[in-house]
């Protein structure tokens, strides 16, 4: 391992992002730089001290090595003068295009999906979180052993003296990996199992579910902790958050909700993870309400919502879906004063929200448009005993009391409930409900 001059210990490492034809133009090259600084910041998540980084034109895909022979040779020498042991490709390379580009550059290469599963693999902490990673980690390195090892051309002889000339090591190899596959497959299940019977537990409490999703660094655990004053981990670092965190959130109304911070998107996310994390993504797709987190002060916003769109129709929560959702334009105190004025006003116009997670701006409009959505209901009429103080408060802690109305028979109240609560309460008062037609009460 090569490593920095200044005796840090991190691993020198060289990133390097290949510039499609389609990222052509203007607006390709600002992508492509908002690119390859992402895979910077990757890089460094990992802890690796990034000593050179550019883009690289990319005409036509080598089957053998990726980039053309006059580009690798170039590469190869930039390493050399660089002194760095790791080359990061910023996307996605084929088993045969990895191991040959090693041996060109003499250094280890890693790719996009490489790169971004050993991040998830380091930030896992929770025992389902790590299974989900060492699933997502084992799929991709299956393909992957004949470059990983060196002694997998062994061959082990057969039993007996009729046995033949047995498998060869990287059978074996393959054979325990995909027995390790299965057995994460089974324990991951189990683990889907058990989230579906929370799940359908909290269903069973009137309180909605609020997700939060977006880009990674989009501001997510920031704005969890301003909204429910927790301290989830909230930094400056790409997928800081892996693993579902659930906290009360109280509303205007008065009534509360479930608020889950769930891990961050990034584009190309690797299909293995979307699959692996199947079981922490339900969580946002069984949702009453999703926030749409995103980092407006971004160059690359639009890029970045349209990433997270795709991986929510992946796991199918997207728009097509019905599940309502707030979009959610974070981070206004890196806005500069001349376009604050016009992204709220583009904001309001869009029913979108705008808000600094950071400072508080905005924060109580978000509440206020968090508690319409979740009582977007229709209207019921309730007929309690005056003396009925119990169903009564249940209904202004699980729902929006609209008005009351005293009569000599009791008390009727109007109220806004999801259909989760309104099924509740028809178990607690099953002769409450006032048929349609027969009106509801004034106003309180």
């Amino acid at each position: 391992m090569t490593t920095a001059p200044n005796g840090s210990g991190r691993e020198r490492a060289l990133v390097i992002h290949p510039r499609r034809a389609r990222t052509q133009g203007a607006l390709g090259a600002q992508a492509s730089q908002d690119r390859l600084e992402e895979a910077v910041r990757l890089a460094e998540a990992l802890d690796l001290e990034v000593v050179g980084s550019f883009a690289v034109p990319l005409r036509q895909l080598a089957p053998s090595t990726f980039f053309g022979s006059g580009r690798v040779a170039e590469i190869a020498e930039l390493r050399r003068d660089l002194e760095c042991g790791l080359v990061v490709v910023d996307d996605a390379l084929t088993p045969i295009q990895q191991r040959n580009l090693e041996t060109a550059w003499g250094a280890k290469v890693i790719d996009r999906t490489g790169l971004i599963l050993e991040i998830f693999a380091r930030r896992a902490r929770s025992a389902d979180g790590r299974l989900q990673v060492e699933l997502a980690r084992l799929e991709y390195e299956r393909s992957r052993l004949v470059r990983t090892w060196t002694h997998l051309e062994r061959q082990r002889g057969g039993f007996g003296f009729l046995g033949g000339p047995g498998e060869t090591q990287i059978e074996a190899d393959r054979r325990l990996l995909g027995e390790r596959i299965v057995k994460l497959r089974s324990d991951l299940e189990s683990v889907r199992r058990t989230r579906q019977l929370q799940r359908k537990g909290r269903k069973r409490t009137p309180f909605p579910i609020v997700a939060l999703v977006g880009y990674t660094n989009a501001g997510k655990s920031t704005l969890f902790n301003r909204l429910t004053e927790a301290s989830v981990l909230a930094k400056d670092m790409l997928f800081a958050t892996l693993d579902p965190t659930f906290r009360k959130l109280g509303l205007p109304s008065g009534r509360d909700a479930i608020l889950s911070d769930t891990v961050g998107f990034v584009s190309d996310l690797p299909h293995e993870l979307v699959e692996a994390f199947r079981a922490t993504l339900d969580e946002v797709r069984d949702a009453d309400l999703i926030l749409h987190v995103r980092d407006i002060a971004s160059p690359a916003s639009d890029t970045q919502r349209d990433d997270v769109l795709a991986v929510l129709r992946q796991i199918g929560a997207g728009p097509e879906s019905g599940k309502p959702v707030i979009e959610v334009w974070n981070k206004l105190d890196l806005v500069s004063e001349e376009d604050h004025g016009p992204l709220m006003e583009g904001a309001r116009r869009l029913g979108h929200a705008a808000i600094s997670a950071y400072s508080g701006e905005g924060i109580g409009a978000l509440r206020d448009a968090i508690n319409r959505r979740l009582n977007d209901h229709p209207e019921q009429a309730f007929r309690l005993d005056a003396s009925d103080g119990e169903a009564l408060a249940w209904l202004y802690r699980h729902g929006q009391v609209m008005g009351r109305d005293m009569t000599e028979a009791g008390v009727t109240v109007t109220a806004r409930l999801s259909a989760q609560a309104l099924s509740q309460f028809a178990r607690l008062r099953p002769d409450a409900a006032v048929p349609a037609g027969q009106g509801g009460p004034d106003r309180a």
